[in-house]
């Protein structure tokens, strides 16, 4: 990925030039988005930094288990935690696969990037077999959990890195809530996105034990033909630490508008 955290300071032939290269509308929209609010915030470097501007709004895609299309995990007993490996409410079964942490910060655009303390973040993805419970797996509602945003607005979730299916990039669902009192139905959400994951650390990932398939699919598919990240990946792209010994740790800044 193009690393463009210092372009704004090449001055206006530049921008000019960058400008006239975007024939992605969208692409030119969040140019345009981030460049009006470098002078307002100050979020990690000289003159302010894109992930201010807002994510993204994606497809929850089939599924998302937040009632919307048959079953609904936000109704579930415990479905408010932290370590979303396990099945709850009466089911059994534990998500095997590499560790992974994923670490949300959800911020105000509207207001310099302040934190958001009080929301709830719904967050789901894939095994590492690329299979869903609730849907591909009825039996089972792992990988699927809420946590409410503390005063930095931070969540964090304890999962397993996603497997890789067909046709799509390695990718993490996740939906914004106004409040735990909300997230109960989709029809309260605020926000729908995903998160998007490094190409070479999935490609060590893969090398464990488990995530064969995934192997192949991977290098059948790029971000250039996913069809949610296609038009790029700026603001959903998570830095990723950590090894497949360890385990990993992937941290997103999450702009909305509030």
């Amino acid at each position: 990925m193009h690393d463009d955290t210092h372009d704004h300071d090449k001055g206006l032939e530049h921008d000019l030039k960058t400008l006239a290269g975007m024939t992605d509308r969208r692409q030119l929209l969040r140019w345009m988005a981030g460049a009006a609010l470098l002078p307002l915030v100050g979020c990690g470097g000289t003159g302010g930094s894109p992930e201010c501007a807002t994510i993204p709004e994606e497809t929850a895609g089939p599924y998302p288990g937040d009632g919307s299309n048959g079953p609904n995990a936000l109704v579930l007993a415990g479905i408010v935690r932290n370590d979303i490996r396990s099945s709850i409410a009466g089911s059994t079964g534990t998500a095997e696969g590499v560790p992974l942490t994923v670490k949300l910060t959800l911020v105000n655009g509207n207001d310099s990037c302040s934190p958001l303390a009080g929301y709830a973040i719904y967050l789901w993805h894939c095994d590492r077999d690329g299979k869903y419970s609730m849907y591909n797996l009825t039996s089972q509602n792992y990988l699927r959990g809420v946590q409410e945003t503390d005063s930095e607005g931070t969540v964090t979730f304890t999962t397993i890195f996603p497997g890789c299916y067909s046709g799509r990039m390695p990718h993490i669902h996740f939906e914004i809530y106004p409040s735990l009192a909300k997230a109960s139905s989709s029809g309260n959400k605020v926000k729908t996105s995903q998160l998007a994951l490094p190409v070479d650390v999935c490609n060590a990932a893969y090398t464990a034990t488990g995530y064969s398939t995934s192997v192949t699919n991977l290098s059948r598919i790029s971000f250039a033909q996913d069809n949610v990240f296609s038009d790029g990946t700026s603001l959903q792209m998570a830095s990723v630490t950590g090894s497949v010994d360890t385990g990993y740790v992937a941290t997103l800044t999450v702009g909305i508008t509030a």
